[in-house]
């Protein structure tokens, strides 16, 4: 039986859910979220209807809601989605509405949003073009468009994607900064800033969020330990820090307009 990408994504993503509310096992997701929050800082208004794409457990939404009018936190697992509904009841974040939906048909009629945000999506998914476009077709004229993913860095020796994968089935294709760029200018945007930055990553914890199968993540610790010896390489960068095993990721924050 042929499994979707679609279905991966949501199955992977079940089974990951219970430990986005892990601060161990989160960090990734929380250690630069404020950065995130930094970036978007100009174009945040308390009149924004604000939509968060692939919004997961809407840590995004939550961090800027009260910054805004209303967030609507849009994402295909619904074990995601209850998991940042809890957050947000924990928080007591109102105005923040959780929508099970498609980031590449989103449910929403031409512009109706002033603010359209994605993060840690476009790597995830089979079309991210489709994301893109369909960001852009739901924002309003001068909106603000924040695409904030993985970057694979210009000239990368290695598959980055292929240890991904690795870890977690459901993973789709790194784009190069330039290309999200591109995704944005074809939708009809145009792209103001762009800060990246690169983070060094624990293995270990990464693996564990993942719930990665015991024999692919002894694959992934033996490929990072060869290429550490001068064997080929990954596309991962990894480093030693204090004996333990560490990679390094990308991270590329765009703003652009939707025209």
């Amino acid at each position: 039986m042929t499994v979707s990408h679609d279905e991966k994504v949501v199955r992977e993503f079940s089974r990951q859910a219970a430990g986005f509310a892990d601060p161990r096992l989160n960090v990734a997701f929380t250690r630069h979220l404020d950065d995130l929050v930094r970036f978007m800082d100009p174009e945040l208004d308390l009149d924004d209807n604000v939509l968060e794409v692939a919004a997961g457990t809407a840590l995004v939404s939550r961090a800027i809601a009260h910054r805004v009018r209303h967030v609507t936190a849009l994402d295909l697992t619904p074990a995601m989605l209850a998991e940042g509904k809890r957050a947000a009841d924990r928080q007591g974040v109102t105005n923040v509405t959780f929508t099970r939906g498609d980031a590449t048909a989103l449910p929403y009629l031409d512009r109706t949003f002033t603010l359209v945000v994605t993060r840690f999506s476009l790597h995830q998914v089979a079309d991210p073009e489709a994301v893109v476009r369909e960001m852009a077709r739901v924002s309003r004229p001068g909106a603000a468009l924040i695409i904030a993913d993985l970057a694979r860095p210009e000239g990368l020796a290695g598959d980055p994607d292929r240890i991904e994968r690795l870890r977690d089935p459901s993973h789709g294709t790194v784009l190069t900064a330039k290309q999200i760029a591109d995704l944005a200018t074809e939708a009809g945007a145009e792209v103001k800033r762009t800060r990246s930055i690169d983070v060094v990553r624990p293995l270990e914890p990464w693996l564990e969020l993942a719930r990665t199968p015991a024999d692919a993540a002894e694959r992934i610790r033996r490929e990072l330990e060869d290429e550490l010896s001068g064997g080929p390489a990954t596309g991962m960068r990894p480093s030693r820090e204090d004996g333990e095993l560490h990679f390094t990721h990308s991270y590329v924050f765009q703003h652009a307009i939707a025209g």
